[in-house]
């Protein structure tokens, strides 16, 4: 599976131009997600420099991306055809509707097929009320 991943927000906190803190579980999910054979790409609105120490801050924490702000690593965004539009099936960005779930349900959607709605479900306990005594009904 082909899986566009963004940065700032995502992977780090946001400090743009700087670089956050990782997001808990961020990296140690990639690299799972790595492991099982799926292409991560880099989707980031950072550019030049900056997009440099992107790369290099998650290469340092062992994640090497299949690509970066391009569908393959050959790709010659010279082209004129060129879509910014990434070909991915699945995107993991922090402005998703929705936002964010935390990097635990992220691998769980991916690893396992759960549905983001299976989660929300399993996460949210129905709110049961307190029944009444006996005293209080008999005050009304």
């Amino acid at each position: 599976m082909t899986i566009a991943v963004d940065f700032d927000g995502t992977i780090v906190e946001h400090r743009y131009p700087q670089i956050g803190e990782e997001i808990p579980f961020a990296t140690a999910t990639l690299k799972m997600l790595i492991n099982e054979r799926h292409r991560l790409i880099l989707w980031s609105v950072r550019e030049g420099k900056l997009l440099e120490e992107a790369v290099e801050w998650c290469r340092e924490r062992g994640v090497e991306f299949y690509a970066v702000n391009r569908d393959y690593p050959e790709e010659d965004i010279a082209h004129t055809g060129f879509s910014r539009k990434v070909k991915a099936d699945l995107f993991i960005d922090d402005r998703n509707l929705g936002g964010l779930p935390d990097w635990g349900s992220i691998y769980r959607m991916i690893h396992d097929g759960v549905t983001y709605e299976e989660l929300f479900r399993e996460n949210s306990e129905p709110v049961r009320q307190k029944k009444k005594g006996f005293w209080a009904r008999l005050k009304k």
